[in-house]
């Protein structure tokens, strides 16, 4: 089993190939995570256009300063959601400041609704990395218990596996689905992006 401060051989990898500024690995690293960046940018903004707009700067980013991922922080993936996190958090906070009237912008009011607004947004953003990060069976069977309404018993026929292990398959992605709203933000989001 591999130390846990060791960071995946790819993503050690592929710092290294940005760092001597090789196009084709920011091409391998768009294509890996594209849709991720697209995705959680999209779920804090609710809008395209400023989905697209979050997702260059991401990747320009990442060009740009490579050495700013730290593996031994954790993975490349967990980095790249929260650079996304936090530019598309601060694209937010400066949308909704700016559509504030003059004398609303300094309020406690405008305020909180401001901070609900981003926390809400974090935690959607939190629960869709969760689901799009958890082992292909949880998600396979919480697919099928919340977009089908299967129960476990149908959920257990529809994937070949007994009753008890979906079950277990349910309630392990239901406990890592209920940490969404712990820190509002993804997993392994700090503040050194």
């Amino acid at each position: 089993m591999a130390k846990k401060d060791v960071p995946p051989r790819w993503d050690r990898k592929m710092q290294q190939r940005l760092a001597r500024g090789e196009a084709a690995a920011l091409g391998e690293l768009y294509d890996r995570f594209a849709s991720l960046v697209h995705g959680l940018a999209h779920r804090v903004l609710g809008d395209e256009t400023a989905a697209d707009g979050i997702t260059r700067e991401v990747f320009a980013h990442v060009w740009e300063h490579p050495d700013a991922y730290d593996p031994k922080q954790g993975p490349l993936r967990t980095w790249v959601a929260a650079l996304t996190h936090r530019l598309a958090v601060q694209r937010l906070r400066a949308a909704e400041t700016a559509a504030l009237g003059p004398g609303e912008t300094g309020s406690a009011e405008a305020t909180q609704e401001l901070e609900r607004k981003v926390l809400r947004a974090s935690v959607a953003a939190r629960a869709d990395y969760i689901v799009h990060s958890m082992p292909t069976p949880l998600r396979a069977a919480l697919e099928l218990a919340y977009f089908q309404r299967r129960d476990y018993r149908q959920t257990a026929t529809d994937l070949g596996v007994t009753e008890d292990e979906a079950r277990r398959r349910l309630r392990l992605g239901l406990q890592l689905l209920s940490t969404a709203h712990d820190a509002g933000t993804p997993p392994g989001y700090g503040g050194g992006v």
